[in-house]
């Protein structure tokens, strides 16, 4: 079966912003006017496609990343609509590595806030294309210029404002747009369904005419064609004026800024011309790079249908219904069911089963994934997030997607015998699906621990444990996840020599250890001498080092950033192997860390509290007892503060119900991982019990 639309007339597309800025309202209203469902979901009923499981549902926001396809214009356009809360930022991490364009939607009244630059900054890292949502035009406080200052300040981007709103607050209506300088509304007897051409307001008309001298200037700053024709004091037309948005916006050099109100049906048909006109298509973006597992060289992938096969696994789902399965975007080539393909990271073999076309939960068969598409795949057995299928006979891997650490935990035990093997199945399978939640059995207490980035998602995934897996649980209070350093350099000696009758074993290393910056995780270096310490051995010496750096000295804890050099050392021909070198090495470093003044290490949180001005005293004085460090105040809107704070995370829990209770419950607060940082000695020797 062949593609129904071309290369050309598709586009792979999120929708990212902060929790609440209306991300899920406003791809039910894009599914509905495409045509893909009859009848409007709604947040706060529960009946949206998108946010298909319970607890979504439930808590009224976003948790799991959902694919849904639809058409508009001709244009197949593949949506991804993602969650806005920092907790689950790994779903917006993985989708936007995949993605060729995302639709930033923004809060009229609150602006840009904080996991709205988190998502801009991973937008950023991954070259994706924008173009800006301003939604909620219609409610109290609603400030069009100001979202528009904030984007252009806060997130350092170049927006251009191609609409303005008609009408604010109560009174917005529909939007103008600045290209073709006419004025649409959209009925709401009709759902909003048809857009409707009305006279620009005469007092508007100045301001529309200098808005679009405005667009035209900022498009001869960027591009060569508009220039030329300005420079001449040439008019340009809306399709030059298009033409050119859509190369400044692919190249990243302008943000189109559109407006409207999802929850009141007004301004989704224009945003959906937008994302068909600026948002590139598979062919407008550069072929992707891979390297060739086998020459270690770099070898670019083009979207073509008929190329080597190159895919990357974006996302694992345990779904109850068909067993597991992975949802993946095609770079090259053409995926069908059956297929023998290559798994590039394992060097496994994998057969697939079903190609699926998803619609959030439902899905349909399909016969073909084509470069360019994104598609849910059955039958993979060896295959997780981030790693590459490819040709048999073309081996190449794309680059995995990295993702950050956990730093919550908590201890969860079986109620009864019974659940202990199906827990075990429910944590493995979960941790198959989220790379950023981890399990480990604490090896003193013989618990099982689980790690996420947060308290909402380690409660979200034991209520899934107990939904999907039928396994009921006791669950600890939450505990930070605190690592181990060294903070001063030394040399240690790791000598590992067993003489069990017959052949012993011999491994003897020198490392020198030095502290390294924030965030640098272990640097290995060898720079011991082939007669010291044979090359056969070096990886089974870095082996045993990473080993051991999973639990430091002084409470079990990670150790991370330290520069690891192996020096020296000794072999012996006959008793030397590579597991004694590996013993040799951990013990090394484990001698090491105890003689370089370890510390304790911490995560800090970026904290913003958006309070009323009455109540920033109040809030202040709370964040500082929390031991945070205030870095400063922003008004917000109007008699609106947002205190922004660097904080311990030990210190963040509860904090929401302190905060309500400061500001008569009326403050709310996002935060986010910042770094790790060294603990005060007394609250070191706190958490230690010493």
């Amino acid at each position: 079966m062949a593609r129904e639309y071309p290369l050309q007339r598709t586009r792979n597309i999120g929708i990212i912003a902060h929790i609440d800025a209306g991300k899920t309202t406003t791809t039910e209203r894009i599914l509905y006017y495409t045509g893909r469902t009859h009848r409007m979901g709604n947040v706060d009923e529960g009946t949206t496609v998108t946010d298909w499981m319970d607890q979504e549902r439930e808590r009224g926001i976003t948790i799991t990343a959902a694919a849904v396809t639809c058409v508009w214009r001709e244009h197949q356009i593949n949506i991804v609509d993602t969650p806005g809360h920092i907790d689950f930022t790994a779903e917006v991490q993985r989708s936007l590595r995949v993605l060729d364009g995302g639709v930033v939607i923004f809060d009229a009244v609150a602006g840009v806030e904080p996991q709205s630059e988190t998502v801009w900054r991973q937008a950023d890292r991954f070259g994706v294309p924008r173009i800006c949502f301003i939604n909620k035009m219609d409610r109290v406080g609603a400030d069009f210029n100001r979202t528009v200052d904030m984007i252009r300040e806060r997130l350092a981007a170049n927006p251009a404002v191609i609409q303005l709103p008609l009408g604010q607050e109560a009174d917005f209506e529909g939007v103008i747009d600045l290209l073709e300088e006419r004025a649409w509304v959209f009925p709401a007897e009709e759902l909003g369904a048809r857009q409707q051409e009305v006279p620009i307001p005469a007092w508007m008309r100045e301001e529309v005419r200098q808005r679009r001298e405005k667009l035209v200037e900022q498009l001869a700053e960027v591009d060569d064609q508009v220039l030329s024709r300005y420079l001449e004091e040439e008019p340009c037309t809306a399709g030059e004026l298009r033409a050119a948005l859509r190369r400044a916006a692919s190249a990243g050099t302008l943000v189109p800024v559109l407006c409207g109100s999802a929850l009141r049906n007004k301004g989704i048909q224009p945003l959906l011309d937008a994302v068909v006109e600026y948002l590139p298509s598979p062919l407008d973006i550069p072929p992707i790079v891979g390297v060739n597992p086998y020459t270690d060289k770099e070898e670019p992938r083009p979207p073509d249908p008929r190329g080597p096969l190159a895919a990357l696994v974006f996302k694992i789902v345990a779904d109850p219904y068909v067993g597991r399965l992975a949802y993946l975007r095609v770079y090259s080539g053409t995926l069908t069911p059956g297929a023998v393909v290559r798994n590039a990271n394992k060097e496994r073999k994998e057969r697939l089963g079903r190609l699926l076309r998803m619609r959030a939960n439902k899905r349909e068969d399909i016969n073909e994934v084509e470069a360019g598409d994104i598609a849910g795949v059955l039958g993979l057995k060896y295959t997780f997030t981030g790693e590459t299928l490819c040709d048999p006979q073309a081996p190449i891997v794309l680059e995995p997607i990295t993702f950050p650490e956990p730093v919550v935990s908590v201890a969860i035990e079986p109620r009864t015998q019974a659940d202990q093997d199906r827990m075990n199945d429910a944590l493995q399978r979960l941790a198959e699906e989220d790379p950023t939640f981890r399990v480990k059995v604490d090896e003193q207490t013989a618990q099982t621990i689980i790690s996420g980035m947060g308290e909402l998602h380690l409660e979200v995934l034991v209520e899934r444990m107990v939904r999907e897996f039928g396994v009921k649980a006791n669950v600890g209070r939450p505990q930070v996840t605190y690592k181990e350093t060294i903070t001063r350099p030394v040399r240690a000696e790791g000598r590992f020599i067993r003489q069990a009758g017959g052949k012993g074993q011999y491994g003897h290393v020198w490392l020198e250890l030095q502290p390294l910056g924030k965030g640098q995780g272990l640097v290995f270096h060898n720079q011991a001498s082939e007669q010291a310490v044979p090359a056969e051995f070096v990886p089974a010496v870095e082996e045993g080092i990473r080993e051991a750096m999973e639990s430091g000295v002084l409470a079990g804890y990670p150790l991370t950033d330290i520069q690891v050099t192996l020096v020296d050392g000794s072999y012996d021909e006959e008793e030397s192997s590579p597991i004694a070198f590996k013993i040799a090495g951990s013990m090394a470093l484990r001698n090491g860390v105890q003689d370089a003044q370890p510390v304790l290490l911490e995560p800090v949180m970026k904290v913003e509290a958006v309070v009323p001005e009455a109540f920033t005293g109040e809030v202040i004085s709370d964040l500082s007892s929390r031991r945070g460090q205030i870095e400063g105040l922003e008004p917000h809107s109007p008699g609106v503060q947002a205190v922004r704070a660097m904080v311990p995370l030990a210190e963040m829990f509860g904090y929401a119900t302190s905060l309500r209770s400061v500001t008569q419950g009326r403050g709310t607060f996002t935060m986010e991982f910042a770094c790790y940082d060294v603990v005060p000695p007394e609250i070191m020797r706190r958490v230690l019990g010493c």
